[in-house]
């Protein structure tokens, strides 16, 4: 059975190479995919795998320099590069050529420039098929306990569409475009877990991010495609939950939630039983707790810095 240390779980999660410390794997990665472009502005915006590129049927809003490694979206405005996706993921979802999309979820993720204006909405299932960065909110709900914090962990249902029946945070998700993130984690905590929308509001703090660039293996969608380029900055919450208050699954994105000590907390996350951007969450939060210390965790720096990756692509 493997065993995961604290760096393992990061590394499962930050598999993109980096260029400080791999220049050559990094140079090498980044020459064998293509660059994704919006018309207007010269920032890359994501980067995609040449069998993805090849597999698209791309209209004629769209110009693939297959010499240079490009795929450039046309279009002057928001509006009209909207329109151009849409049709194109459409048609694409029709095809049923890309596994991915068969997770559709009628929800857009916004991609943004270097100066933050937005510059196209994409369907969530297709962000990693451009490789674009998205967002998420995180919560780790806990309560203190004479012998110590517990935290509520939840399981995720075996028909999701992505890392089925995997241990999760207390209340997490997607950030759609339009969204803020606390009044998505106000959301998000009252239809997964039943927590009264008043008390978060009240009680919830924003205590930073969590960011890394990920490479998805089978576990992300099962039977879809691997490979698939995901960077990400998730936006993470702290609740203190009173001692009475148990979560309730509401909108059957759970099974269930359970109260865990350390201890069984960080046994499960040696197993790998979380899901791998989870794990990254509450390795934030015992670090911000004092629960991992440099004194007892020989890979803190590295640890630290991992969980808050500069990523390549503009990111607000």
């Amino acid at each position: 059975m493997v065993t995961y240390t604290n760096l393992d779980l990061v590394q499962q999660c930050d598999k993109f190479p980096y260029a400080q410390t791999g220049p050559d794997e990094y140079a090498r990665k980044v020459s064998g995919y293509y660059k994704f472009y919006v018309e207007g502005c010269d920032a890359v915006l994501g980067f995609m795998l040449p069998a993805t590129v090849q597999g698209f049927q791309w209209p004629d809003f769209w110009r693939v320099d297959r010499e240079r490694k490009t795929v450039l979206l046309c279009g002057k405005t928001l509006k009209e590069r909207d329109e151009h996706v849409a049709k194109t993921l459409a048609a694409e979802r029709e095809r049923r050529h890309f596994k991915v999309l068969e997770g559709w979820r009628k929800e857009l993720y916004p991609v943004y420039g270097p100066d933050r204006s937005m510059l196209v909405n994409i369907e969530r299932a297709a962000s990693p098929l451009f490789g674009i960065v998205v967002y998420g909110i995180h919560m780790t709900g806990y309560v203190n306990t004479e012998g110590g914090l517990k935290i509520w962990v939840s399981r995720r249902a075996k028909n999701k569409q992505t890392y089925p029946g995997m241990l999760d945070n207390t209340v997490g998700g997607g950030m759609a475009s339009g969204d803020k993130p606390f009044e998505s984690i106000v959301r998000e905590a009252a239809e997964e877990a039943s927590f009264p929308r008043d008390y978060v509001i009240k009680k919830a703090k924003c205590c930073g991010t969590v960011s890394y660039f990920d490479i998805r293996d089978e576990r992300a969608a099962p039977g879809a495609e691997v490979g698939l380029l995901q960077p990400e900055c998730i936006y993470v919450f702290d609740l203190e939950v009173p001692s009475d208050f148990v979560p309730r699954p509401h909108d059957l994105e759970a099974e269930d939630f359970r109260l865990w000590g350390i201890p069984e907390l960080q046994a499960a996350l040696r197993k790998g039983e979380f899901k791998t951007n989870c794990a990254l969450v509450l390795l934030d939060f015992f670090i911000r707790h004092g629960i991992i210390t440099p004194e007892e965790e020989e890979d803190y720096v590295e640890i630290v810095a991992r969980l808050h990756r500069k990523l390549e692509f503009p990111c607000v």
